[in-house]
């Protein structure tokens, strides 16, 4: 090989070198300059968010009586204040504190809602923000700690393996309903069913 075309190789290997570093230098450069998108704040006015829910539910002269209270909680009013009771005494997320603007956070009231109205409709976190004021990543946070706290403060009491008087006051409601022989989910899919017709496999 002479010593011409070594040099033209190396010169030429030179260039291509050359073109690839400033392009990648020139792409790592863009990157940076290109500036990072923060999420936008949206002032819900979560303390009016509190006021309402208090109005329409809890307060002496509520705007909804007892029956649309179990009907769109899926429980009774006395039961859902010993959840929320429970659960602000002794997990520190449902306890309610200032933020760091001395702004009170969401109240007990409010996380617990959010939880229960998500699972009773099973409806998207972002779902509940319009009433309760709360965005859709705070919305998961409190269905996830919701469910957390319900199995550390409930679970020895009510998620426990039924026992015989249990299943036969199960059987019996069943029967007055017009399910004989079926406790447990109508799908069929968790306890078993001596009547399940065989077809709907």
């Amino acid at each position: 090989m002479s010593s011409s075309s070594s040099d033209e190789f190396e010169e030429r290997l030179d260039e291509v070198f050359d073109e690839i570093f400033e392009d990648t230098f020139n792409n790592i450069v863009e990157a940076q300059s290109i500036p990072q998108s923060r999420r936008a704040y949206v002032e819900r006015n979560r303390e009016g968010g509190h006021v309402r829910l208090w109005n329409d539910y809890f307060s002496a002269d509520c705007i909804f009586p007892a029956h649309l209270f179990r009907r769109r909680f899926r429980m009774n009013k006395e039961l859902f204040l010993r959840i929320v009771h429970g659960l602000s005494e002794w997990v520190p997320f449902f306890q309610q504190r200032r933020d760091a603007t001395g702004r009170f956070g969401l109240s007990p009231l409010q996380i617990c809602t959010a939880a229960i109205r998500m699972l009773a409709y099973g409806s998207a976190a972002d779902a509940v923000d319009e009433y309760l004021r709360l965005g859709e990543s705070t919305a998961l946070s409190c269905l996830h700690n919701f469910t957390d706290g319900i199995i550390q403060l409930f679970g020895e009491e009510y998620l426990r393996r039924p026992t015989p008087e249990d299943l036969q006051r199960l059987l019996d409601i069943g029967e007055k309903r017009g399910f004989p022989g079926m406790v447990g989910s109508i799908d069929c899919m968790h306890w078993e069913w001596k009547n399940f017709p065989t077809a709907l496999k």
